[in-house]
């Protein structure tokens, strides 16, 4: 979540909104041969969105292109960030169970808005089977896992609530690993960190690596035994990721890690910010392309950031859905799936039946 997201300190404090039951079905009729959108990294916020769940709810939300195994990211260290001119930093740090308190009170309220709408979440692979299909399910994800400050048990509860996908850092830190917009404490993963990854492969959950270090990076690869993902922003062309003075550039991945990240199987998201992939639908489809022809057809993939960026060319799924039919007039049908959904789907399976073995 990159620095344009607008944080309120007052609505932050704020409860849930009212849901919105809207709910929607698979491709639309004479939509019949789309291929469904996949997105590794989107927001729906309750209170801090022009708009929220309440006005924009999940349903119409991935109803607008026919968006069926979407991502719907927690932000885990949200009450302890603010907007500076430098981009988004750590404000106060949680206490003791401050943090777990939020994630599992904003989950509650994901799901139940989920519920609502009539939206499936996406738990095991038959799951994946219907998404794929164009039956959409919600993905339940978290970024900046800081409730594992509390313990490494409550990494299983959220399982049990239908987490399964976790990004391990953000903007506030904690006792997993350094991030890339501040200045590095722990040398990378710290030993409690590489446990997280180990426990995430045997529950059967997904590992993000987005807004880690490179030594981050690279300890993480090392430890896990099935592929990762980078959810969103995009990988540099030229100089190191990191060095640049904007806070985007320092956002994105380094092209050797990316590399890295692919050949153990996984797949890096793109994000929609206007000033890194251009104004336009087609800017940010032609951006894509880019990154499959240096990472391979099978490890790039939509990673939005959807509701978190300012004046994004890519701002709903209607926008997405627009994309697609880009790719489609300069990719083959197979390859347009593979980025649009499959990979997003095949690295999640992987990971969900890394637990039976």
């Amino acid at each position: 979540m990159p620095a344009r997201f607008q944080v309120d300190r007052r609505t932050l404090m704020l409860g849930a909104a009212a849901a919105i039951a809207a709910p929607v079905a698979g491709l639309r009729a004479g939509d019949s041969s789309a291929i469904p959108i996949g997105d590794m990294h989107a927001h729906l916020f309750f209170s801090i969105s022009r708009q929220p769940a309440s006005v924009r709810p999940l349903g119409k939300l991935m109803g607008e292109g026919n968006a069926s195994l979407v991502s719907w990211s927690i932000v885990g260290d949200q009450p302890w960030i603010r907007p500076t001119a430098q981009g988004l930093r750590q404000h106060g740090a949680p206490k003791s169970g401050a943090a777990t308190k939020w994630f599992t009170d904003e989950l509650a309220r994901a799901r139940k808005h989920a519920e609502q709408q009539k939206i499936k979440i996406a738990r095991t692979p038959a799951d994946l089977d219907l998404a794929l299909k164009g039956e959409p399910h919600v993905v339940l994800s978290i970024e900046g896992a800081s409730f594992l400050d509390d313990g490494i048990d409550g990494l299983k509860a959220a399982y049990d609530a239908g987490v399964r996908h976790i990004q391990l850092v953000h903007f506030v830190r904690n006792s997993i690993g350094d991030f890339q917009t501040e200045a590095p404490k722990h040398g990378g993963l710290t030993d409690f960190g590489r446990k997280v990854v180990e426990e995430c492969n045997r529950l059967g959950i997904l590992v993000d690596l987005a807004h880690c270090t490179r030594a981050a990076v690279d300890h993480a690869l090392a430890v896990a035994k099935v592929p990762l993902v980078w959810s969103h922003s995009s990988v540099a062309r030229g100089a190191s990721a990191g060095k640049a003075r904007s806070m985007w550039q320092m956002r994105q991945l380094d092209m050797d890690q990316a590399k890295q990240i692919a050949a153990k199987g996984g797949v890096v998201g793109l994000w929609a910010l206007r000033s890194d992939v251009g104004a336009t639908v087609e800017s940010y489809g032609d951006r894509i392309i880019e990154m499959a022809g240096w990472l391979g057809d099978d490890h790039v993939a939509f990673g939005t950031d959807m509701n978190s960026l300012g004046n994004a060319p890519v701002s709903s799924y209607g926008d997405l859905r627009r994309v697609v039919r880009h790719l489609e007039r300069k990719l083959s049908a197979e390859r347009v799936r593979k980025i649009a959904i499959g990979n997003y789907a095949r690295v999640l399976r992987q990971a969900m039946e890394a637990a039976k073995a």
